[in-house]
């Protein structure tokens, strides 16, 4: 048959094993795992798998009560879900590009939002920002990763990584923040200025200010994960 037909369609747009490994991009927004075993993955982005796959809902306090804690206190955060079995999987999230990190002894900050998947050897805990909570509703949502592992984040359209440097701090918007290296430790800084030329109720006026030692990843878009405290108006 012709262009455009159905099998050649069917054709064009087959998965295709690119022999990566456990975490394959199949697209630049779509994650192909080769599971043999089981990872953990954001609750509600299967798109398709091939195999024998049991889904089973994170419980309430399967990863401890510290960290429910954390998470019932911020209001946020990724609910998770364990696949196990043996086929492939597939992985998207609101069509977000996907970036597959091999850590190997790593420490890295992500935003629990933009959390794909990750594999059970990878250490993991919630850390909210305490001392943001009076500037955002419930402080800031990550989740720390260390160790050796796969890790699937996402982010809206190409991320791009800064490198902080001693005596160079990096300020980035928190919406448009996805992730930081462990070594650092961002700080709230207020600018003035924008919020004198922009307006009272101008988000830019407030940024996260790193500074040390490490990099932080950016997005080309502002992500509302959580809410601005109302400022008496």
């Amino acid at each position: 048959m012709g262009r455009y037909s159905i099998s050649d369609f069917v054709e064009t747009r087959s998965q295709r094993d690119r022999g990566q490994g456990l975490f394959e991009l199949e697209s630049e927004r779509l994650l192909e795992i080769n599971l043999q075993g089981n990872v953990w993955t954001k609750t509600g982005s299967m798109v398709a798998y091939l195999g024998a796959m049991k889904f089973t809902r994170e419980g309430v306090l399967e990863h401890g009560i510290g960290r429910f804690l954390k998470r019932a206190v911020s209001g946020e955060g990724t609910q998770l879900t364990k696949v196990e079995g043996t086929g492939r999987l597939y992985l998207a999230d609101d069509a977000k590009k996907v970036t597959i990190l091999a850590m190997q002894g790593d420490d890295i900050f992500v935003n629990g939002n933009d959390v794909l998947a990750f594999e059970p050897t990878l250490k993991w805990d919630v850390q909210m920002m305490r001392k943001m909570a009076g500037m955002f509703a419930g402080g800031l949502f990550n989740m720390r990763f260390t160790g050796t592992g796969m890790l699937a984040i996402t982010t809206h359209f190409d991320p791009l990584a800064l490198e902080v440097r001693p005596g160079q701090p990096v300020f980035t918007d928190p919406n448009a923040t996805v992730a930081w290296s462990g070594s650092l430790a961002p700080s709230i800084h207020t600018d003035m200025s924008f919020k004198t030329f922009l307006g009272r109720g101008s988000g830019e006026s407030i940024q996260l200010k790193f500074e040390g030692q490490g990099f932080v990843v950016v997005q080309p878009k502002e992500e509302v994960y959580f809410q601005h405290h109302a400022s008496g108006s």
